[in-house]
């Protein structure tokens, strides 16, 4: 048996970390991305409305 440094993990147990990190990664961005498109989309402020105003039309997002 070979010895591991403390903290260290397995070959398959650090492809399962790396895997659901990346899926941690993905639903945050999706989340994210869905607040600024509908977040802002929805904004009775008009700062906010006119700074993503050009990227929702762009993407079909009807905002008036």
């Amino acid at each position: 048996m070979q010895a591991q440094p403390i903290g260290a993990r397995s070959e398959a147990g650090s492809r399962i970390s790396s895997r659901s990190d990346t899926l941690i990664a993905a639903a945050v961005a999706a989340l994210l991305g869905l607040f600024v498109i509908w977040g802002v989309g929805f904004s009775h402020i008009p700062a906010l409305h006119n700074a993503a105003h050009d990227t929702r039309h762009s993407m079909a997002f009807p905002c008036h």
